[in-house]
């Protein structure tokens, strides 16, 4: 396993890291597989979130121990400064931990959040307060949008040590200013490193990220011992080869910007269309042919996208801007059922 600096913070870092979004669709005795997998490999990153469910606990559980052989990240939605208090005190309890190490303002997106998170009785106050406590160490941020990606290390440079955002083999939107990042030794994080799982070949995908010097560490999410053990050996791969990087120029041909992240954002929908998971069978229709076995799995969901009453609230949660509302009628049409 290769290690790096993650930027001002001084923490030493694998350059891949356990992204712990699929720790929710598993359990204890699965996470503790897990973990054990990622000390074999060298792994010793992990990020999760308060809006991954349970993954803090599952963690929380599975780090018993030897919670100090890891840096651990999580971050939180929370705006407001009571909120983020209580995120704080929350995420310390789900992992089993006196402190954190890396605790970020999570998808922060428009003018009205920024004044209010990084305003007097904001979010930043609570992290720095923690910071000063010693229950956190490091105060960083994430973002979907280029936009405010680029407020966060321009007007906010002096307040975040790490910079989290999408970057992949099609999402490349953020390259210039991970250059900034690395000017500001601010430490970037790739997020979506397979694009919401819409790029098959992990290793190719992770061997295009840690290609860029620009990038401190990839988080791909890893839920069972394999995926850790393909990953880690991605990062000794050394360079792209003309034919994977026009392979990579393929696959940014043919899949464009217009998909899913299957981040799950967009929920709840009103009329509880499971909205990835549509956009995902739907893929295997269009990208592979399966036909049968596609609409087999379609006609098990218990909504499918036909139940779209075109309220539009999905869209104004999705951090993406995706037309979702006529995606989903596109969907319906695919399968056959408008």
């Amino acid at each position: 396993m290769k290690y790096t600096t993650l930027g001002k913070t001084g923490l030493r870092v694998s350059v891949v890291g356990l992204g712990g979004i699929p720790i929710q669709k598993t359990d204890v005795s699965g996470v503790v597989a897990v973990i054990d997998a990622c000390i074999e490999a060298g792994i010793n990153y992990i990020d999760t979130a308060r809006a991954y469910t349970v993954s803090e606990e599952y963690l929380g559980a599975a780090l018993e121990g030897r919670r100090d052989r890891f840096v651990i990240a999580t971050k939180s939605m929370a705006r407001d400064y009571a909120s983020m208090k209580a995120d704080i005190e929350k995420s310390l309890a789900n992992l089993r931990t006196d402190y954190i190490d890396i605790y970020q303002i999570h998808n922060i997106r428009n003018d009205d959040e920024f004044a209010l998170c990084f305003g007097e009785n904001g979010a930043y106050r609570a992290l720095t307060e923690a910071k000063a406590a010693g229950k956190i160490g490091h105060i960083g941020a994430t973002a979907h949008a280029p936009e405010a990606f680029e407020r966060l290390i321009t007007e906010y440079e002096d307040r975040i040590e790490t910079m989290m955002f999408p970057y992949n083999i099609v999402e490349n939107q953020g390259a210039a200013l991970m250059a900034q990042c690395t000017e500001k030794n601010i430490g970037f994080i790739a997020m979506k490193p397979l694009a919401g799982g819409n790029l098959d070949d992990a290793t190719l995908a992770l061997k295009y990220i840690l290609s860029n010097p620009d990038c401190t560490i990839a988080i791909p999410g890893m839920g069972d011992m394999g995926e850790v053990r393909q990953n880690a050996a991605a990062c000794e791969l050394g360079a792209l080869t003309e034919e994977e990087l026009s392979v990579c120029e393929k696959i940014r041909r043919e899949l464009g910007q217009n998909f899913c992240r299957r981040c799950g954002y967009c929920a709840p929908c009103t009329v509880g269309i499971d909205i990835p998971s549509n956009f995902l069978i739907a893929n295997y229709l269009r990208r592979y042919g399966l036909s049968d076995w596609a609409k087999a799995r379609y006609a098990a969901l218990k909504v499918t996208a036909e139940a779209c009453v075109e309220c539009g609230v999905c869209e104004t949660r999705c951090p993406y801007s995706l037309p979702i509302r006529s995606m989903l009628k596109q969907v319906a049409k695919d399968m056959g059922e408008s």
